[in-house]
């Protein structure tokens, strides 16, 4: 099967682009999202590469992305958890160096009970800056 990706969709779109950060926002889950490659910054039109951060003491709210998957480099911060599952069954750690693959349409949290913000270099198949997000408060409750 030939990559679609591999063939520029915008004729314009034939040369190399360096991006300057963008500006932070906070996602409707409750994690500061910061845009680097994006369909906004360059026209991408399959991929999201930012930085994504969770604050000290703070988590997202219960959420699932049902079109994309979502692939995190954490690169500073001491530890978070991560609940997933249709019940928010399965917590996992995850530490400075380790990756985090969430396959779309699965719900999860993130949790930061340290006292430093945890940082992560994020990339998703959506190249939206604002990705679809689907909260679930009906699962807020089953996280401590």
């Amino acid at each position: 099967m030939k990559n679609k990706a591999a063939q520029p969709k915008n004729p314009s779109a034939v040369t190399a682009k360096v991006i300057s950060g963008g500006d932070s926002h906070i996602a409707k889950q409750g994690s500061v999202y910061r845009s680097g490659v994006s369909a906004e910054s360059v026209g991408s039109t399959m991929l999201w590469l930012g930085t994504i951060s969770l604050p000290a003491g703070r988590r997202t709210s219960a959420h699932r992305h049902e079109g994309h998957e979502t692939a995190l480099l954490m690169t500073a911060g001491q530890e978070i958890e991560i609940w997933s599952g249709p019940e928010l069954e399965r917590r996992e750690t995850v530490r400075p160096g380790d990756y985090l693959f969430i396959p779309a349409g699965v719900p999860h949290v993130a949790v930061n009970r340290s006292l430093e913000d945890a940082e992560f270099l994020g990339a998703r198949n959506d190249p939206a800056a604002n990705e679809s997000v689907i909260l679930m408060p009906e699962l807020d409750g089953i996280v401590p």
